[in-house]
């Protein structure tokens, strides 16, 4: 913006839609899925409301004139509009907010059409059909980047904020060359968002202990199905069977991991049989309503091995560490000293290491702030604050060679500290079916 020019008058935020809500006088919520009359579930108006002005009160802090969204996380906190799972990777949807008006959304054909019929907190002119390309599967001769970013630019000189830069969060290359062929400065918007998604509301923590109560139970079948015979993909597909009857409206991911595939840690499932006395872990990864789980646990099969036994100590020792440190006013750096050391589990670098030992916020995105590790956070440390959500991982090799054990607590951060809302017990090695 030109020094002569006024600065354009943002959106007055309501302090009332700034209210996160919190009741930490009362137990946690993990009410079930579906809505009565006679108890307060999730008010999902006021989940809106709480998004959006989070949203406006980060971007008013930022300098940006507005914020261009491709990131579905990003789409569906600003504007709650959702089509599945199927454009997770397509970036063929996206949504814009400038300071002074309200959320623009473009999605995928017939789907504009249903938002103008179902999502009343958008305005009908503020829906259009949108497709920048699909991945270059239409070709860049047709011209849709161009076309997408003169409506865009045309809707920022239209709402005042033209001359102002404009955060991005992703996007393909072909999208950026055209806005700024359009004159628009564009900059990185994904921290502003990040920075927004942070603390969340009374709402938001229900959604994500109901998605977590889900996982709970899925931990007991997996349990009572863990023995030598089974296949790891075999559990992945109880794991989605089970998650899906309960309600979940997206399994991400499950890791199934067993026997000598335990030792480095692949992140995948494989067809291979389970056995006497292996080790095996999992992480299920899902969302409710669009929040996620990360959730880990670790079994012995049959029976335990001293060497399984210790490594799951001290597993559980720098996990309690860690979140015994989780309080609102620690700042992060003093959270990733309590995580070991990428030597002592066998790794050259903490970037080699990473992954294995730390903390990562959760909300509609997998991986939120906070993002505590020792790769980052001696660099970067900030303050912790009451209502963020996030779950603390560790991994110890055992020293067999082969096993190792691998823990991750789900965790809610109240005023008093840290509240772990995944309650499969994880204290000690479980050993499932023992003989």
């Amino acid at each position: 913006m030109r020094k002569k020019d006024k600065a354009p008058e943002f959106v007055p935020i309501d302090k009332k839609d700034l209210d996160p809500g919190h009741r930490w006088h009362r137990p946690l919520q993990a009410p079930g899925i579906t809505q009565v009359d006679f108890e307060e579930r999730v008010n999902f108006p006021r989940l809106h409301r709480y998004r959006l002005a989070r949203t406006r009160q980060s971007l008013a802090n930022s300098g940006l004139g507005a914020m261009l969204c491709f990131d579905q996380h990003n789409i569906r906190y600003i504007s709650s509009t959702v089509i599945g799972e199927w454009a997770r990777d397509k970036l063929i949807r996206y949504c814009l907010l400038t300071g002074t008006g309200d959320p623009w959304i473009w999605d995928f054909g017939s789907a504009a059409r249903h938002h103008k019929l179902y999502c009343p907190w958008i305005h009908e002119d503020h829906v259009h059909a949108g497709n920048p390309g699909m991945r270059g599967a239409i070709g860049p001769e047709v011209g849709l980047f161009e076309a997408a970013a003169k409506q865009i630019k045309d809707i920022l000189a239209k709402e005042g904020v033209a001359g102002m830069p404009v955060g991005l969060d992703v996007c393909e290359p072909g999208m950026l060359f055209a806005l700024q062929d359009q004159g628009l400065e564009i900059r990185d918007g994904q921290q502003m968002m990040l920075a927004a998604r942070e603390v969340k509301s009374h709402d938001e923590i229900t959604l994500l202990n109901t998605a977590s109560a889900m996982v709970d139970g899925v931990y007991h079948d997996i349990a009572d199905m863990l023995r030598p015979g089974v296949k790891e993909s075999q559990i992945v597909a109880l794991a989605n069977k089970r998650l899906y009857e309960m309600g979940s409206d997206c399994v991400e991911a499950v890791n199934a991991i067993a026997g000598e595939r335990c030792s480095p840690h692949p992140h995948n499932f494989t067809d291979r049989l389970i056995r006497p006395g292996d080790q095996a872990y999992f992480d299920i990864i899902h969302s409710f309503m669009g929040y996620r789980t990360c959730y880990y646990r670790t079994f012995s099969v049959g029976k335990a091995t001293p060497e399984q036994r210790d490594a799951y100590k001290r597993a559980r020792h720098w996990m309690d560490d860690a979140i015994s440190m989780l309080r609102p006013g620690v700042t992060t750096d003093l959270v990733a000293k309590k995580f070991p050391k990428s030597t002592e589990i066998g790794f050259e670098t903490e970037m080699s290491a990473f992954g294995l030992n730390f903390c990562h916020g959760l909300g509609l995105g997998l991986h939120e702030r906070p993002l505590i590790s020792r790769l980052n956070s001696f660099i970067e440390p900030y303050e912790l604050k009451a209502g963020m959500v996030f779950a603390v991982e560790t991994f110890c090799p055992a020293k067999d060679g082969v096993s190792a054990a691998r823990i991750e607590e789900e965790v809610v951060l109240t005023p008093e500290g840290a509240k772990i809302i995944s309650l499969y017990p994880a204290q000690e090695l479980p050993v499932a079916n023992p003989y």
